[in-house]
């Protein structure tokens, strides 16, 4: 038997400067996304210009200098920082002589191969056919036999409508698929909602180690590698806090600067989620330098998501990994932590308490032996500090909300005692 192992492919990285964003930062951060995809980012380009050349992105020089670089090292494709027309895909490709592909695709890619769930897989289609569709028409000649001469006449665009017209009736299925999906959440999530659930959001930049503290938190075995996007299809869990209050945390996908909108629009069901959760942890990764700009991308996301009136708590993961500690970011309210060794924690925890919709409360309670349905209840869903029998039934001290107060209020030796 043999085993075909496949050669890793080798990209050359080009970025154009035309002082929107900080372009060195989102190179190199376009190198992690090639590691994530499985390519090597063999070298790194940029180039200043006021505006993309509208034939190849960027200048004729640079195309030449990189087409003579990708011939040299035999590089096997060429990622762009930006997103490139169908026209500049094509005319690159004719003057690399290999494939070219812009960050958009790339995040696409990465999104294809971390899709576990059916919901997963459906979005990502989804957005993979928004993002092709106005692209079909810069493969017209490859979609047609149209030419002039004897033996070259045929169909021309006939093709290529054909395939604008499958691709939309794709588009319609899978949104009609998504809506069942998103449809049955809404189901759970109002019934969460019923039950007195309080939710509370793992949010943050991908790689920020938000699965390792969900990990941390609830022993979910959720996956956790040091790639982006490790983390597409959300995962919830239940997370007992001190206080003995359960909640249910939710993992959700890593945010990026710049994110493909039609990654948004696909995933917005998924992240509207997170974002009407009842608590909001903000994750970064502290170690980073850019710890500031990554809470603020977050930020600005679940603003666009209608996320405003939730509490959001920065977490400052990683905090094992910064080096000098007195330089580190500072921000009110946030809490430091290392997801890894545990550092934290209990500071994190005692701040979602703090944040809770609904405050608790310590009440002591003597219940009939008829009644121990509701100790039961108390114990699952609050927490019973202490308890003993007694001839007249079961006497505690329990801490609860105030839905969980309600069905016991008539027991609560307090209140008789004013009586």
């Amino acid at each position: 038997m043999f085993e075909n192992e496949q050669a890793q492919e080798r990209a050359l990285l080009v970025a154009l400067d035309t002082g929107e964003y900080d372009a060195e930062t989102s190179l190199a951060e376009l190198g992690e996304l090639t590691e994530s995809a499985g390519a090597e980012p063999a070298f790194f380009l940029t180039q200043k210009r006021p505006v993309p050349e509208s034939a190849t992105c960027v200048g004729s020089g640079m195309a030449a200098e990189a087409a003579e670089l990708i011939q040299r090292e035999g590089l096997d494709l060429c990622i762009f920082d930006r997103e490139l027309t169908p026209t500049q895909i094509r005319n690159l490709e004719e003057l690399f002589g290999v494939r070219v592909i812009d960050r958009t695709m790339l995040i696409l890619d990465i999104f294809a191969q971390r899709a576990r769930s059916r919901e997963g897989k459906l979005q990502v289609e989804l957005a993979q056919l928004r993002y092709l569709l106005p692209r079909l028409s810069g493969r017209g000649t490859a979609l047609s036999r149209l030419g002039g001469g004897i033996g070259t006449r045929g169909p021309g665009e006939t093709k290529l409508e054909t395939d604008r017209r499958h691709i939309r009736r794709r588009i319609g299925s899978l949104k009609e698929q998504l809506a069942e999906s998103e449809a049955a959440r809404a189901v759970t999530q109002k019934r969460r909602k019923k039950n007195g659930v309080v939710t509370v959001a793992l949010v943050g930049y991908t790689n920020a180690g938000k699965s390792t503290l969900m990990n941390r938190l609830t022993q979910a075995g959720v996956l956790a590698e040091d790639k982006l996007f490790a983390t597409l299809d959300p995962t919830a869990r239940a997370m007992r806090l001190p206080g003995g209050k359960n909640v249910m945390l939710i993992d959700t996908v890593g945010l990026i600067r710049r994110l493909p909108h039609h990654l948004v629009e696909a995933f917005k069901s998924t992240l509207e989620q997170a974002a009407a959760a009842d608590i909001l942890l903000n994750i970064c990764d502290a170690s980073s330098p850019e710890c500031g700009e990554h809470l603020k991308v977050t930020e600005e996301l679940l603003q666009s998501l209608g996320a405003g009136d939730s509490p959001v708590i920065p977490v400052l993961n990683k905090w094992d990994a910064v080096v000098d500690r007195e330089l580190a970011p500072r921000m009110p309210g946030a809490v430091p932590v290392s997801a890894l060794n545990g550092e934290g924690i209990d500071r994190l925890l005692q701040a979602v308490e703090e944040n809770l919709p609904e405050k608790t409360f310590d009440v002591q309670l003597l219940l009939p032996f008829a009644k121990s349905g509701l100790a039961a209840k108390l114990r699952e869903e609050g927490a019973v500090l202490h308890e003993e029998y007694v001839p007249e039934g079961l006497r505690l001290t329990a801490r609860v909300d105030q839905r969980l107060y309600g069905p016991v209020s008539a027991y609560d030796m307090n209140q008789t005692e004013e009586e």
